[in-house]
């Protein structure tokens, strides 16, 4: 006689346990008060300070222990520097791509047309630190910038939580404990991987308050800048919220399609992590639960260990659409005509300036003074027009960058074979419930 089975169905939890919902009424209940209680509501800041800081906390030795436990358990370190090699590869592409769609949808669009600003009228006080953090970059170089990478000492590294230097360390120690292998080898990954899970477990109590996280940022957003704020750059800010939608649903949805996968699922899938983003205007909030989830979606852990911390450097999609959006906006804003050299210029300097951007003290405003200061037909004091809306900019651009480097992972996972392709479908479709808030 044959025996019938049947799918256990899934178990639904009531919808205000879901911290998708209640970071979205944290997100209305923010806007609510900063428009009714403006003075309160700044003072709400708080809230997303400290959440930041318990993030920030714990992602540092998280990144560590995922990328060694990785690498270490991958057990063919050719396979790993393979990862690594196809992971820059494709980050570079993407970057090329990203920079050329800011530069189209600035000429179409031309949103700096008819704003006729006298350079003169501008306070050159109002960019502050953010033009001599520009020059010290710019006069460093790409030599300086690969030195940074290279930790001063491990614990320094960690303590500072630069992503980047944890990262080089922990490729360093992972291959360096592949390579001892046996009963020792053996003896610090088990110590390193029990490790993991505590931190993980750590993270998920975490989560928990992202909810007033997100309260304290858009309580705080709305009362400071108010709902109008935007009026003045309207059409700046708009079309790049436009172009991020069209580069993550054409560029990366086409991308996804073509290794099997839905970019609409995808994004459901990921949409507590981006709703955080979206209110916090900071990616590194979720950086520990999206390692977490691409591994429960089929990604090998080694390649989410090596492809996220990396592109939270390397690969800033939407962070380089901005990039070439606002210099040619600060162009058409100054009336300076910019020459097909111009162009070529502005796209070479933002290849690299775009690099390493993550981290930096006002990343986007020194890495943007960074440009103008070596494009020298576009006066760099036109910096001073976006400052006053590259809070509501960050928003979208934090979004744009959490998304890119998520489909950079499954897209290198797809093209070394590490992506369990029916597990993927399961968890999009919603068959297999993720709960990253369990640890």
């Amino acid at each position: 006689m044959a025996t019938i089975t049947t799918a256990a169905p899934v178990t639904r939890k009531p919808i205000y346990t879901s911290l998708f919902a209640q970071v979205l009424v944290a997100l209305l209940l923010g806007i609510v008060l900063g428009m009714a209680v403006p003075d309160f509501a700044i003072s709400l800041k708080i809230l997303s300070d400290a959440f930041l800081k318990l993030i920030t906390m714990i992602v540092a030795p998280i990144v560590f222990c995922v990328v060694v436990h990785g690498i270490a358990g991958a057990g063919d370190l050719k396979k790993v520097g393979r990862v690594g090699v196809k992971a820059l590869v494709y980050f570079e592409v993407m970057t090329t791509i990203a920079l050329v769609v800011g530069l189209l949808l600035a000429f179409i669009f031309g949103p700096g047309h008819g704003m006729n600003i006298d350079t003169s009228s501008l306070d050159a006080r109002a960019l502050g630190s953010f033009a001599d953090r520009a020059k010290n970059l710019k006069g460093e170089g790409v030599g300086a910038f690969l030195l940074n990478i290279i930790p001063t000492t491990s614990f320094d590294a960690l303590s500072r939580n630069d992503v980047l230097q944890v990262l080089f360390f922990a490729i360093i120690f992972g291959v360096s404990l592949a390579l001892v292998g046996g009963e020792k080898g053996e003896k610090v990954a088990s110590f390193i991987d029990a490790v993991s899970t505590v931190l993980f477990r750590a993270m998920g109590l975490i989560v928990r308050v992202a909810p007033l996280g997100v309260l304290g940022a858009v309580a705080y957003t709305v009362g400071k800048y108010g709902v109008g704020s935007l009026k003045q750059l309207i059409s700046l800010v708009a079309l790049f919220y436009v172009s991020v939608a069209i580069f993550v649903l054409g560029v990366l949805g086409g991308v996804m399609a073509f290794c099997g996968l839905n970019i609409f699922k995808f994004l459901g899938y990921l949409r507590e992590e981006l709703t955080i983003v979206l209110a916090t205007a900071s990616s590194d909030a979720v950086l520990p639960q999206v390692m977490r989830k691409l591994e429960r979606l089929g990604v090998k852990d080694s390649v989410v260990g090596l492809v996220i911390p990396t592109g939270y450097s390397f690969n800033l999609d939407a962070f380089s659409i901005y990039l070439t959006l606002a210099v040619v906006f600060i162009a058409q804003a100054t009336n300076v005509p910019l020459s097909f050299g111009d162009l070529l210029l502005v796209l070479g300097i933002s290849l690299i300036t775009s690099k390493g951007a993550h981290g930096v003290p006002g990343s986007a405003i020194v890495i943007l003074a960074a440009t103008l200061n070596a494009v020298p037909s576009i006066p760099a004091i036109g910096l001073v027009l976006v400052l006053s809306v590259d809070w509501f900019i960050g928003m979208a651009r934090a979004l744009g960058n959490l998304i890119g480097n998520c489909v950079a992972t499954v897209v290198v996972a797809a093209w070394e074979g590490d992506l369990d392709y029916a597990k993927a479908q399961e968890v999009l479709d919603g068959a297999e419930v993720v709960d990253v808030t369990a640890g």
